[in-house]
């Protein structure tokens, strides 16, 4: 969120995109001859909402079917885990497709990979609702994922191209404010129509807001002035990939993305399904509005940096897990209150996390930080679809019981992988405490 997710360090998980693989930051100029956008500028202001728009569209798409799952269900006679791999589907083609996308962006342009990347996604969109069975509503959302991986693979770099760096971290914040609204709009959106109209309606709105997004975002983005084209290096990137695979820090991080998102996709593919059970017995368009909660994480968000700066990265993380364990708890009580507490605590401590890991990556990785922050974001969303797929057939086993424990699953090996790295950063301690005695005995 990710990037999020999910940027630099992006508070929320659908906006985490970096760079490209082989797009480095532009070198910089004299002041004087630093023509990029700048704030009040009338092509700054064009740039942002275009990349606003661009965010909307986007994750108002990838997450169109969460929020409709259990419409779905009940029109098409699906079990939850049936259902979920219409959301699943969505996130896993988009993780496939994240680092050819940036690779397409070096060699044609970040504009025109960005637009084609919306405006065929949209187009996918329009055909959704016409899908006549499960397979080929899941086959559409796999090309439709992969389609829209060409914005969070781009768009960063786009912005460190033509936007003046003084200016970048507040067109980045709205860039990303944009995929936070798409994200929670997606789902709400859709699920509010589908309440009362069925899936199909529900889908055909969220096409129609994608579309428009997407065509304002072609509309109003300035001319790129500081692209220039460059050939992709295959070899130089699967060096570099491999590289990042073989650091034993960078791996605990993706795993770390994996697992929160894990607990992520288990408990927001399934609490619709819980809402409109017994005991709560909830309208589907009240049960549709939980996707509110979502905004708990921008708060979250951003008070994991501050977070990290009292009690360091893994202190933060400690606190992230345990707030998300603690709200998995809270939520098997049998009363609503303690549903939605728990949800709230779900919400808070997997933003939070997520935050502190995927801004951990960068400064982790001395080189190739796009490719690092793009793994990361691959991890990030094959979480989602293994959490959100095993999560729902759990639920549809034993109940929310078995959505939770998926969770505390995750959560406990998020505690395992945090708990190694401290014992390897203390081992790691005292060996460099003890080298100075060595070397003074000799």
């Amino acid at each position: 969120m990710q990037p999020s997710s999910t940027g630099a360090s992006v508070a929320i998980p659908d906006a985490l995109a970096q760079p490209s693989p082989r797009t480095a930051t532009p070198p910089p100029r004299p002041a004087a001859d630093d023509d990029r956008h700048r704030p009040g500028g009338r092509a700054f202001r064009r740039a942002n909402l275009a990349l606003f728009a661009a965010g909307i569209a986007t994750f108002v798409l990838l997450y169109s079917t969460q929020g409709l799952l259990p419409v779905l269900s009940a029109d098409l006679d699906l079990t939850p885990g049936q259902a979920s791999w219409t959301a699943s589907a969505a996130t896993l083609g988009l993780a496939l497709a994240l680092l050819p996308a940036s690779a397409l962006s070096d060699r044609y342009g970040r504009i025109t990979v960005m637009t084609a990347s919306t405006l065929a996604a949209s187009a996918l969109a329009l055909a959704l609702p016409f899908a006549p069975d499960l397979t080929t509503l899941v086959v559409l959302r796999v090309l439709q994922g992969a389609a829209l991986a060409g914005l969070p693979a781009t768009a960063m770099a786009y912005l460190a191209e033509e936007v003046h760096p003084s200016a970048l971290a507040s067109a980045m914040g709205l860039y990303v404010a944009g995929n936070s609204i798409g994200g929670m709009g997606g789902r709400l959106l859709s699920g509010w129509v589908a309440a009362g109209f069925g899936w199909r309606w529900g889908l055909a709105a969220s096409a129609a807001l994608a579309l428009l997004a997407a065509l304002a975002f072609r509309l109003l983005i300035p001319a790129a002035r500081h692209f220039t084209p460059a050939p992709v290096d295959a070899r130089a990137l699967a060096r570099t990939v491999g590289r990042h695979l073989r650091n034993p820090l960078l791996v605990r991080l993706y795993a770390l993305g994996l697992l929160f998102m894990a607990v992520f996709g288990a408990v927001y593919n399934t609490v619709g399904y819980r809402l409109i059970s017994a005991p709560f017995h909830l309208p589907e368009s009240v049960a549709a509005s939980i996707f509110v909660v979502y905004l708990v994480g921008t708060g979250t968000s951003a008070a994991a940096g501050r977070l990290s700066g009292r009690l360091g990265r893994r202190g933060a993380l400690y606190v992230s897990i345990g707030v998300t364990a603690a709200g998995l708890l809270l939520s098997l009580a049998g009363s609503l209150l303690c549903a939605l507490l728990g949800l709230v605590l779900i919400t808070a401590g997997f933003f939070a996390g997520h935050a502190t890991a995927s801004s951990a990556v960068g400064r982790t990785a001395t080189e190739g930080r796009a490719q690092a922050s793009a793994l990361y974001l691959i991890a990030y969303y094959l979480g989602n679809s293994l959490g959100g797929t095993i999560g729902a057939d759990a639920y549809h086993s034993t109940g929310w019981s078995g959505a939770a424990a998926v969770g505390l699953t995750a959560m406990t090996l998020a505690a395992g992988v945090t708990l190694y790295a401290t014992r390897q950063a203390h081992t790691a301690r005292r060996t460099a405490n003890a080298l100075p005695g060595r070397l003074s005995a000799r």
